[in-house]
């Protein structure tokens, strides 16, 4: 299920692909954007649907709200903008327009988490995840490479319900092979058995936890790793049965540790089988401006300071 083929591919330019494809199979898919449709590539279904597109202008309020009229009307709209703006300035209409009568609407929000990188604090959206985990009935998805979002793209086109999918601006290395992978919305995936630790994480960080997992085999360290795409609603079954076996659970990802994987974790461990928790990702803090990987690293995500940070919750520095 993995490649040993770890090129950087755009996520974004995945999903544009992706939906280019849809939309010749499927006329009820129509497609949503605030003015960024170059940068979240939904241009491409654009170019070739231009009567299914529909570009709202910088109105993120009125896209999703338009969205929640098209789904009524049975179309399956997919609705893009940074995840900053999707998530935070219209908040109100995913609530009560989508989430409350549980309309078919995907909203895949581009640009999330510290590497937007040069954009700074305001376009780094670190609270998207908790966001939207809160809405009863939105399923939360964060795809980890180009073949995975390709997967859940088409399996958001067959779902009946509220979806929101979140993918980096930054290229990622591919992770698993395009021929064999197959997306299981139940299952998290265990990419690697261990015993000492169990890192949990998905998105962009999975990456660098497959690198941090080699560094910590190098120390005598058997680390699980689990990839966790769908944080809502969250596989509690693989999470508690990899946490009683290392008892002790790691959790990794480029968001805030409030609200996102790290508690869903530990909502899901202190319900069903109290292990001790750390979690990596930002603290209680706004993200800045920076190359994107100088952040991952100032921020300890990266595979080495993964590695140090797993090395001393373990009591091994």
């Amino acid at each position: 299920m993995l490649t040993n083929n770890r090129e950087r591919k755009s996520i974004r330019s995945e999903y544009g692909k992706t939906l280019v494809a849809l939309g010749r199979e499927n006329k009820d898919i129509v497609v949503l954007d605030a003015d960024l449709a170059c940068s979240t590539q939904t241009a491409m279904f654009a170019k070739e649907f231009p009567e299914r597109f529909f570009n709202m202008g910088i109105a993120e309020q009125d896209m999703m709200s338009t969205a929640a009229g098209l789904a009524a009307e049975g179309k399956i709209p997919f609705a893009s903008t940074f995840a900053m703006f999707a998530t935070g300035r219209a908040w109100d209409q995913i609530r009560n327009s989508i989430g409350y009568p549980h309309f078919n609407v995907k909203i895949v929000a581009t640009h999330g988490g510290i590497t937007v990188g040069e954009d700074g604090a305001s376009h780094q959206a670190l609270e998207d995840v908790s966001i939207m985990r809160s809405i009863p009935g939105m399923m939360v998805i964060v795809p980890a490479d180009c073949a995975e979002t390709a997967e859940v793209i088409k399996f958001a086109a067959k779902y009946k319900g509220p979806m929101y999918i979140r993918i980096a601006r930054t290229n990622v290395p591919d992770v698993f092979d395009r021929e064999t992978y197959c997306f299981n919305p139940d299952k998290a995936l265990i990419v690697e058995e261990g015993l000492d630790v169990s890192l949990v994480t998905n998105g962009e960080t999975l990456a660098e936890a497959i690198d941090c997992v080699a560094i910590l085999k190098e120390k005598g360290i058997s680390a699980e790793l689990i990839h966790l795409p769908v944080v809502k609603p969250i596989d509690v079954e693989t999470i508690v049965k990899s946490a009683a076996k290392t008892n002790k659970v790691v959790t990794i990802e480029n968001h805030s540790i409030i609200g996102g994987v790290g508690s869903a974790v530990c909502e899901a461990l202190s319900e069903n089988y109290p292990a001790k928790v750390l979690r990596i990702g930002t603290n209680d803090e706004f993200g800045q401006s920076g190359e994107q990987r100088e952040l991952m690293n100032y921020y300890g995500l990266t595979g080495e300071k993964l590695a140090q940070k797993v090395l001393k919750f373990l009591g091994k520095i």
